[in-house]
């Protein structure tokens, strides 16, 4: 039986399932496609973490975001820095505040 993902996965996928006696068609992604997948990936990640709320989930969250940085040169420690930033000019999100409208 064939399964069809056309999806970024891990980088030990491939030989996961290759250990489990099936076998894995890939490509190496461009840089282009690395990005662009790289945000599918995100988008996956957040729903799943959105679905289930699971801890697993939301470290995959985590490690896509990790892997963005990565690809665009973006030093951990400056996305930190930019976070503690805006959360100093604009706040977090401990209040728990909902905006309604404007008026």
């Amino acid at each position: 039986m064939t399964d069809h993902y056309d999806k970024l996965v891990r980088d030990q996928i491939p030989e996961i399932i290759e250990r489990d006696g099936e076998t894995a068609v890939t490509h190496v992604a461009d840089d282009d496609e690395y990005q662009r997948r790289l945000c599918d990936k995100l988008d996956e990640e957040t729903a799943e973490f959105r679905a289930s709320g699971d801890l697993e989930e939301l470290a995959d969250v985590v490690e896509v975001v990790s892997a963005i940085c990565t690809s665009r040169d973006i030093d951990p420690d400056t996305l930190k820095q930019r976070r503690r930033a805006k959360a100093d000019a604009r706040g977090g999100f401990a209040d728990r505040i909902v905006l309604e409208r404007v008026e």
